[in-house]
């Protein structure tokens, strides 16, 4: 019978020893807003950082085996169609906190303006790397609009038969 309490006393005072070796990370992390990063280094400064105000995200992933509650985040941003649909998203907390939980099944691109934010999205086209590009709308200008009228107007103008002929003569006598 002592045998048994000597073997099971070893027991208990081996596992008091596991749980005394354990590591503390409570004061290592840097504490971001919703999660707690870890680095690699101890003096780890962040670079500076100008988040996109949108994001580009398309849909790469089958719905099939997907939870229902998945499906309910993606039918909310409009990604149930097809998979190549893009939908433009607003980069806000309660957005990204969904973004997060169907990141398995997204692609998500942030949104750059190297053009400068566009006051009018007509002409602007949105690439795949997330480039935002805005074609330059051509300005007419009035005096032209203007001399161009009265050239169409001008009496001394050549018209379409005396053109016709005159190019016929220039191709028959080419060489002459």
């Amino acid at each position: 019978m002592s045998k048994f309490l000597k073997s099971f006393s070893f027991l208990v005072t081996a596992r008091r020893t596991v749980a005394n070796r354990r590591y503390n990370w409570r004061d290592e992390g840097i504490q971001y807003p919703g999660f707690k990063y870890y680095p690699r280094y101890p003096d780890f400064k962040d670079p500076p950082y100008e988040p996109s105000k949108l994001f580009r995200v398309q849909r790469i992933k089958p719905l099939k085996g997907v939870p229902y509650y998945e499906k309910k985040i993606l039918s909310d941003f409009k990604l149930i169609g097809k998979s190549s649909d893009v939908v433009i998203i607003k980069n806000i907390p309660e957005n990204n906190e969904r973004l997060w939980q169907i990141k398995h099944l997204i692609k998500i691109c942030p949104i750059t303006f190297p053009d400068g934010f566009p006051s009018d999205t007509r002409g602007a086209y949105l690439k795949e790397n997330g480039e935002l590009k805005v074609l330059k709308v051509l300005q007419s200008e009035e005096q032209r609009l203007q001399l161009a009228d009265e050239f169409r107007h001008k009496p001394e103008r050549i018209d379409g038969d005396t053109l016709r002929r005159d190019s016929r003569q220039k191709w028959l006598s080419a060489w002459e």
